[in-house]
């Protein structure tokens, strides 16, 4: 495994690790009805999200690697810090298609602080510049009016409304679809290093 370690200005995207520090932080955000409420499942018990990280770490191994879950820290708490969110790129399709779906979900007490634009910024910069991706793309449920925001911010734009995308907590439940082209994105200054 080649691991992933982004620098921003404010924040450190790196691997998760096997450890109840990861585990506890992950479970703050997958584990809480408000901080899951526009995610894709169900909030988690802890032991599902002591599942998930060994997950994280065996798509981490696979080769070529297809899956980035990530830990998002503040930078200056070094490689020990208790992650406050969590972000994901995905490759989709074929090499040649050159495509991925972005990701991100950060505990309640760091919302409102622009860590979820840093983070999208970064996982914009891997995807386009250590990836060499042409399109990325982000699925968000129309009432999450936050994470629109983040992503016309960071210049995706609008592709239109994907109709009972997901079927949750028994009933149907709409996604916006955004996109952004390597040739309308502008590097932010993240670090790539690991």
């Amino acid at each position: 495994m080649h691991p992933v370690l982004l620098t921003g200005p404010r924040l450190t995207i790196r691997e998760f690790h096997h450890v109840p520090r990861d585990i506890d932080a992950l479970h703050a955000i997958f584990g809480d009805p408000e901080a899951a409420r526009y995610l894709s499942f169900e909030p988690r018990d802890r032991e599902d999200c002591a599942d998930q990280v060994a997950l994280y770490l065996d798509e981490a191994e696979k080769e070529p690697r297809t899956v980035f879950r990530l830990a998002v820290t503040l930078t200056g708490d070094g490689e020990d810090a208790v992650p406050l969110g969590n972000a994901v790129l995905g490759i989709e399709g074929t090499e040649a298609q050159r495509a991925a779906f972005i990701g991100y979900a950060l505990r309640r007490d760091a919302w409102g602080l622009g860590y979820a634009t840093e983070t999208a910024r970064m996982l914009c910069d891997f995807g386009f510049g250590e990836l060499g991706l042409h399109r990325l793309a982000a699925r968000l449920d129309p009432a999450n009016l936050a994470s629109a925001r983040v992503l016309r911010k960071v210049g995706f734009q609008l592709e239109g409304r994907i109709r009972d995308d997901l079927h949750l907590r028994g009933e149907w439940h709409d996604a916006l679809q955004y996109s952004l082209l390597e040739h309308e994105w502008s590097p932010a200054g993240t670090r790539v290093g690991g």
